[in-house]
């Protein structure tokens, strides 16, 4: 009997260890929002290609095409997608059917017109649709691509992430309104971790100029810490990947911009960040309600 007793008390015990073992896999996934204070400072061009530098780093990721209105992640990478989320909340998908792999390393979850009714499903949908995102597991990082401004959707795909890349140009409107975005995250949370990128730079004293001033001016009047994690160079041929509907790190793996993308990658790499979350169900749940908290 007492032999039997001891038997059960280990086999729970191994189970209490298997369950928290993968408790702890869950809780590794990291996620990080890109986004910025305006359109057209490339910020969906990076997301789709630092999700690429990133999974060559052997790396799990799910690029998620959080930009409501205009969804295009799938538009650079030459997918035309079967289904996107705007069925799974009709209830004519699972969650499992929308994850697209692709031929680059990465899965991605296409987004459509319609996805800002995921802020206001009825109980039994909402009930419904975390089950089916509770079951989306084994990536190591999913990267949400946010469409442009300070607006509540926008902020709602922001501010649950462990890691919010801000995009910028050197241009005085960009860098304004890269500013406004900060500002809006501050005032929601104070202590997110906020990376900065400047993007189409003609030098890297043009980038470093830019950054610093961000930097400064985030420190001095919103007593916030912003990090420069690395700046992309302006070339030609980014243009052209975009018309060839192919990244241009893959397209073009030697160039500066190519290069500048795996070094923002590493920074991102080489950062120990304590995740918020406690797996992509409870991901994007906090998606679904706007709420930051863990």
């Amino acid at each position: 009997m007492d032999q039997a007793a001891d038997l059960r008390k280990l086999a729970m015990g191994q189970q209490t260890m298997e369950d928290s073992d993968a408790s702890s896999a869950q809780k590794s996934t990291r996620i990080l929002s890109i986004t910025s204070g305006k359109g057209g400072v490339g910020k969906t061009t990076l997301s789709v290609n630092l999700a690429i530098a990133i999974a060559r780093a052997n790396k799990r990721v799910l690029l998620f095409d959080g930009d409501l209105g205009l969804a295009n992640v799938n538009v650079l990478l030459g997918i035309i997608p079967d289904h996107n989320l705007y069925e799974v909340l009709k209830g004519k998908k699972r969650i499992q059917d929308v994850i697209i792999q692709t031929s680059f390393g990465i899965d991605i979850i296409a987004g459509a017109n319609g996805i800002s009714q995921l802020a206001n499903l009825p109980d039994a949908q909402r009930e419904k649709f975390l089950e089916d995102l509770d079951s989306i597991t084994g990536y190591d990082m999913v990267i949400i691509d946010t469409g442009a401004g300070v607006g509540s959707n926008v902020i709602g795909l922001v501010m649950p992430a462990d890691e919010i890349l801000v995009v910028t140009t050197p241009e005085p409107t960009a860098i304004t309104d890269a500013y406004g975005m900060i500002k809006s995250i501050v005032a929601n949370r104070q202590d997110k971790n906020i990376k900065l990128v400047v993007n189409r730079v003609s030098s890297a004293i043009e980038a470093k100029r830019v950054a610093d001033r961000l930097i400064s001016i985030s420190a001095q009047f919103l007593r916030t810490r912003i990090e420069s994690i690395g700046f992309i160079f302006d070339e030609n041929l980014v243009q052209k990947s975009i018309r060839s509907q192919r990244p241009h790190v893959v397209l073009y793996p030697a160039s500066k911009s190519s290069a500048c993308v795996n070094h923002v990658a590493a920074r991102l790499l080489n950062t120990n960040v304590q995740p918020e979350s406690g797996g992509l169900g409870s991901i994007f749940k906090r998606l679904l309600t706007g709420r930051s908290d863990s």
